[in-house]
């Protein structure tokens, strides 16, 4: 079933999919808007659409998702790990009635809040929404999760330090690093492999959003940016893992796993 692109209801090809045979899962399911997304596709002019609409209400949502992250919980391996990506309509519910349950409290891993900018659209009765929710959930104890870093700007960082600057014989630029457990006296800090190495991601990823002018931009109403997959796949997967879209929307998954040299199933 790799490397496919498979066409119909997620939750019948889920369930013929085996057991324990997905490294790493990233859905971007209806995010329960209750809204009918419609864009103009293509030279012909056609209009495609989809509705986030439910009748049923919240209850109806959650038992039509839950029943499928039941079954991607059934095909993870045990070092898999999965990514929901969600926002303020149903995050509290999904969290709590879904994730809790099926992968237990005790494999949260994060909450990361994806921080992104756009067109203001200002209330006087709210502040306005500007990020999505993507909640991280390993299925077991001993799951992948690869050091990602991300880049680091030499003003930012000596501002953060708050230390005055030194410069060695070769030219070098260092800080005075302070001696904790461990270390028996101060050390040099050189700023050039700090900005090298870059630092350690925390839960808030500020990464902007598709744009209009964008290369990558085809033209899907929620489209997500390649930035934001890429920090996923390569976080919790390697070379050679099965990655699985069951949303898969405009493909930004795929495309990127595929970029990365994974291994992808797209329904």
């Amino acid at each position: 079933m790799v490397n496919k692109l498979i066409l119909g209801d997620n939750l019948e090809i889920l369930r013929k999919l085996d057991s324990e045979t997905v490294d790493l899962i990233y859905l971007d399911p209806p995010f329960f808007s209750n809204r009918n997304y419609e864009v103009i596709w293509g030279d012909a002019g056609e209009i495609r659409s989809f509705q986030d609409r439910w009748s049923g209400g919240i209850e109806h949502y959650i038992a039509w998702l839950k029943e499928r992250i039941v079954e991607m919980h059934r095909i993870l391996k045990p070092t898999g790990s999965i990514y929901l990506h969600c926002d303020w309509h149903a995050d509290a519910y999904i969290r709590v009635y879904i994730l809790d349950k099926i992968f237990g409290m005790n494999n949260f891993r994060n909450e990361i809040i994806w921080s992104y900018t756009g067109r203001l659209m200002y209330s006087v009765k709210s502040f306005c929404e500007k990020h999505d929710t993507i909640y991280f959930y390993a299925k077991a104890k001993k799951h992948k999760l690869n050091e990602i870093t991300e880049p680091i700007h030499e003003q930012d960082y000596i501002k953060m330090k708050r230390q005055e600057v030194h410069v060695d014989e070769n030219s070098r630029r260092w800080i005075w690093g302070h001696a904790g457990k461990g270390k028996s006296h101060d050390y040099r800090i050189y700023i050039d492999e700090v900005i090298q190495k870059g630092k350690n991601l925390n839960t808030v990823w500020n990464i902007p959003i598709v744009n209009t002018s964008a290369k990558e931009r085809i033209g899907y109403p929620t489209q997500k940016p390649e930035a934001l997959l890429e920090r996923i796949i390569k976080a919790s997967s390697n070379k050679g893992d099965v990655v699985l879209d069951p949303f898969m929307g405009g493909g930004t998954t795929i495309a990127v796993a595929e970029k990365l040299g994974r291994q992808w199933i797209g329904i």
